[in-house]
C-alpha cells in the first residue's frame, strides 16, 4: 500500500487553491473567517476542509477543521503520524479495526475527543451534518486498510 500525501501540489490539483493559509504566529481566527474549499480526493468527495494553521503538506504541526454531511463515511484507514480529533458540532461516529463497521463504532459529540496513534486502523462516519477539528503532523498521509476503497481511485 502507497500512503497518499497530501502534498501542496495534491492540494492545488484536487482543490484548484492552495489549502495552506499565510497565518503568522499567534494569529487569531473567527468561525465565520473560516475560508472552505473541497477536501482533497484522498478523502471521499463531500467533505470540505479548512486550513487553521500550518500546512498539512509540509513537514511540521498543523491543525485543520473538516466539515462533513450526514451520512459521510471515511473508510478505515492509517495515518504515519498521530492524530487529535476534537468534534466541534455533530455526530462524530469512530471505530478501530480493518473495516468500517458501525455497530461497534463509538459516538462522540460536540466537545468530544478521540487521539488516534500513528499507523492505527481507524474509521468513521457523521450520522448528522459535522465538524470536527484535526490536529496532526505533516506532511499528511492517509493509507486505506483496503485500496479498493481509496476514493482517489474512483474520483
Amino acid at each position: 500500500m502507497r500512503p497518499l500525501l497530501l502534498t501542496t501540489a495534491l492540494l492545488l490539483a484536487t482543490t484548484g487553491t492552495l489549502l495552506a493559509q499565510d497565518h503568522k504566529a499567534g494569529h487569531a481566527m473567527r468561525a465565520d473567517q473560516l475560508q472552505w474549499m473541497p477536501a482533497p480526493s484522498a478523502l471521499p468527495k463531500g467533505a470540505q476542509m479548512s486550513v487553521l494553521s500550518g500546512d498539512p503538506g509540509k513537514a511540521g504541526s498543523f491543525t485543520i477543521r473538516l466539515k462533513a454531511p450526514a451520512g459521510y463515511k471515511i473508510p478505515a484507514h492509517s495515518h504515519p503520524t498521530a492524530e487529535r480529533v476534537t468534534v466541534i458540532a455533530g455526530d462524530f461516529h469512530f471505530g478501530m479495526g480493518d473495516k468500517l463497521d458501525e455497530a461497534k463504532a463509538e459516538k462522540l459529540g460536540s466537545g468530544g475527543f478521540v487521539d488516534l496513534p500513528a499507523k492505527m486502523n481507524h474509521y468513521a462516519f457523521m450520522s448528522t451534518e459535522t465538524v470536527v477539528q484535526i490536529d496532526s503532523e505533516g506532511p499528511f498521509a492517509i493509507i486505506y486498510a483496503n485500496p479498493a476503497e481509496d476514493p482517489s481511485k474512483s474520483q
